[in-house]
């Protein structure tokens, strides 16, 4: 029954209730029933509430969240004065290093809004866990930090804002990657768009693995790379303090994206054809390709003892070990990783960071251990 507001609805009277089908706390049966049993839960096409967080049944996922919490962070803690200085410096910086910062940030600036925009208007209304929900707020909130954290540079740099913002639009190397991720949003952002087929949940699936393996965990990693080599030189360390932060964040999003999508397979094998892997196969491929495109127009000449050339092993490399962790076999043969330095920064710890400014490990409230 709708109700209208315009005209004076009198209320129905309420059922009849059987004391004899009461308990000691006076809950009937029926309401007993709609308590949610763990095991009855699924990462899609759920028929739990998704309003009861427990029992847990994902403990993963909730143990990410708690993780993310404790690590929470905020870019005007960081100092930016020894960064400003370093730009405003004619002699500070070369051209190719200017270029390189640059192109940096024209990617990250609008990549984190559409990660965060996938996952609050797509990803999230198909999600059926509550565990995996409440993960996945925590990370559309971090997806907003990390804007914040590359408006905070831009605008200590006093760069060019509409330049900076507007990139995506105007550098093909960075426009081809948006343009290869915006589909998969399209679809879950389509308010048409359901799960509950083969076809739909493939598609879903689809959505999750190009975020997870191949944004998240390819398309990040060549700008990390650059602006945490300028920090090991002490040049523009405010901005790569702030870049090692979200490389943390990131990693997480990263390995909780993964076990969601190895859940989902578990739990709907018919999911994983060979068809459906040869497919995701070509994306990996394609997204390698996109990438190592990126490193060239963003270091055309070599820079900072890096060059294109090395990122093309690196990306096979981690192109590789998204693809076995999703259950994949290696798509490049024999690569080995050329900067061993960026697993150091990604296993943090409670050691001081490189540049000792302050401890990584950030906590906040009742996370904090004070002894």
């Amino acid at each position: 029954m709708s109700l209208s507001w315009d005209e004076d609805t009198a209320p129905a009277a309420p059922a009849a209730i059987n004391p004899a089908a009461l308990d000691a706390e006076g809950t009937t049966a029926e309401q007993v029933a709609r308590r949610v049993n763990a095991d009855d839960k699924r990462i899609i096409n759920g028929k739990t509430d998704v309003n009861q967080l427990v029992p847990f049944k994902y403990k993963w996922a909730w143990d990410k969240y708690l993780a993310g919490c404790a690590n929470h962070w905020m870019p005007q803690e960081v100092n930016m004065q020894r960064d400003i200085e370093l730009w405003k410096n004619p002699n500070g910086l070369t051209d190719d290093e200017r270029r390189l910062v640059k192109r940096n940030l024209g990617f990250f600036v609008t990549a984190d809004s559409l990660a965060a925009n996938n996952i609050v208007l797509g990803t999230y209304r198909h999600i059926t866990a509550p565990e995996c929900r409440q993960y996945l707020l925590r990370q559309a909130f971090e997806e907003a930090i990390h804007t914040h954290a590359y408006q905070y540079i831009v605008e200590s740099l006093g760069l060019d804002e509409a330049e900076i913002f507007n990139a995506y639009n105007e550098v093909k190397s960075i426009r081809d990657k948006d343009e290869f991720l915006i589909p998969f949003i399209d679809t879950l952002t389509d308010p048409a768009f359901t799960t509950g087929t083969v076809e739909s949940d493939q598609k879903l699936l689809k959505s999750l693995i190009v975020f997870a393996c191949l944004m998240e965990g390819l398309f990040f990693y060549v700008g990390f790379t650059q602006i945490l080599a300028l920090g090991r030189q002490n040049k523009m360390m405010g901005a790569a303090e702030q870049y090692q932060y979200i490389l943390r964040d990131e990693s997480m999003h990263c390995n909780f994206g993964i076990d969601l999508i190895n859940t989902i397979k578990m739990e709907n094998p018919l999911l994983w054809t060979a068809a459906f892997k040869e497919e995701i196969k070509q994306l990996f491929l394609q997204a390698v390709d996109l990438e190592y495109a990126y490193a060239e127009d963003t270091m055309p000449r070599g820079v900072l003892g890096l060059n294109a050339t090395m990122f093309k092993g690196y990306l096979r490399f981690i192109a590789n070990r998204r693809a076995t962790q999703i259950g994949l076999e290696t798509l490049f043969d024999q690569e080995e990783n050329p900067f061993p330095w960026m697993s150091e920064m990604i296993d943090l710890k409670k050691e001081r960071n490189f540049f000792e400014t302050r401890v990584i490990e950030y906590q906040t409230g009742g996370a904090l251990n004070w002894d």
